[in-house]
């Protein structure tokens, strides 16, 4: 395992380290490092192999208060190091059943959240559409009340999980107000008719993901998440939680990846020593340490901040900018420090390059923090 020292820092609790190095044990023994040919089939497993041995069940929660972010955090620290994949498909768990968790009824959180924590279902969260990524107030996508139904019609796209999973949170524009104010969240089972994927997208790190059409698609009113017109809140909250998390995966993958440069730099040798011995190398070892302590500080900031019962859409978006902007600076140094072998297919930090990029732009890109920050600062200055 990585250095744990921040393991002992006041954002934690015993249970947290403890939690930390259990899963680490679990992950060394029984996620495979390299991807097979069938992704698919390879998360399914990976969400089933979860859910059996119980992380799972950190990423659900009966309400916004069992929901521990800080375990969440750590959980995906931990796997995005051993694989990108093991990562995604646990948090994909937590984000595709988040706005259950924290809005659902008694009986959806019944019907749906134990069998997404044993690994029975696999879910997904719809937001993004074609037209409609980052600025949520352009949704097209819509439903229309029909009696004790609604009918959903339009496209969702950039979809996680998408294609394997068994339900979707999707959000659609239901008119109560004005942009982001009239849009509601509905659970949408992967067989409901009228319902289809259009078409699946691949990308450069491989996982899951699809384009979404709804053409006429029937959803019981019951299936709602949420009152009417709150589904930008639904959302929002949902991100507040699993926004930090994508801070901790890069957090994995530069930590991963600073792993694999000290390694390298170490053992690598060159001119009568090693790579290490050189002051540029020094310099580039110390850089990169420096921005995981101080990405991963604004991480469990935000995630202690969050299990304190605070809001956290500032500390979430610093977060998510600094952590994913300086994983991929650590990422980019390590494939350096390894030369011609760090581009070669499948390396351990090629293979990173590949999976920090997007995690730069999904769930608000780097961009969008900045604005986001730029607001909550501009509130408080108003106050």
């Amino acid at each position: 395992m990585s250095d744990t020292t921040y393991l002992d820092w006041p954002f934690f609790e015993p249970r947290h380290a403890e939690l930390a190095r259990a899963l680490d044990a679990w992950a060394t023994e029984n996620i495979p490092h390299a991807h097979g040919p069938d992704v698919d089939a390879e998360c399914k497993a990976l969400v089933k192999s979860l859910g059996q041995a119980g992380w799972l069940r950190h990423a659900v929660g009966e309400s916004s208060q069992t929901m521990d972010a800080r375990a969440i955090c750590l959980i995906r620290e931990t796997l995005a190091r051993h694989s990108g994949l093991a990562d995604f498909a646990f948090a994909m768990q937590g984000l595709g059943s988040g706005a259950i968790s924290l809005h659902g009824t008694p009986e959806q959180r019944q019907k749906y959240l134990s069998k997404v924590a044993t690994g029975e279902a696999i879910s997904a969260f719809a937001l993004s559409e074609p037209q409609a990524g980052s600025d949520v107030a352009a949704m097209a996508c819509a439903a229309v009340a029909d009696g004790d139904h609604y009918v959903l019609d339009g496209e969702k796209t950039w979809i996680s999980n998408g294609g394997i999973a068994d339900f979707y949170v999707v959000f659609a524009r239901t008119g109560e107000a004005p942009g982001a104010r009239g849009i509601s969240a509905f659970i949408v089972e992967a067989n409901t008719p009228g319902f289809e994927i259009a078409e699946r997208i691949d990308v450069i790190a491989p996982h899951p993901l699809a384009r979404l059409r709804f053409t006429n698609c029937r959803i019981p009113a019951t299936q709602r998440v949420g009152a009417a017109g709150e589904g930008f809140k639904v959302a929002m909250r949902t991100l507040d939680v699993f926004r930090t998390s994508v801070a901790a995966a890069s957090l994995g993958f530069a930590r991963r990846a600073f792993d694999e440069a000290l390694h390298r730099a170490t053992t690598r040798k060159m001119f009568g020593g090693v790579l290490a011995d050189f002051q540029l190398t020094q310099a580039k070892l110390a850089q990169m340490a420096t921005m995981i302590d101080s990405a991963a500080l604004l991480t469990y900031r935000a995630a202690w901040k969050r299990d304190q019962g605070h809001s956290v859409t500032k500390e979430a978006a610093m977060a998510k900018l600094t952590a994913t902007e300086n994983a991929q600076q650590v990422i980019d140094a390590a494939v350096q420090i390894w030369g011609g072998l760090g581009v070669v297919s499948e390396q351990p930090v090629e293979r990173l390059y590949r999976e920090i990029r997007s995690l730069r732009i999904y769930e608000g890109a780097t961009e969008v923090q900045q604005l986001i920050i730029g607001r909550e600062l501009l509130k408080e200055v108003a106050r």
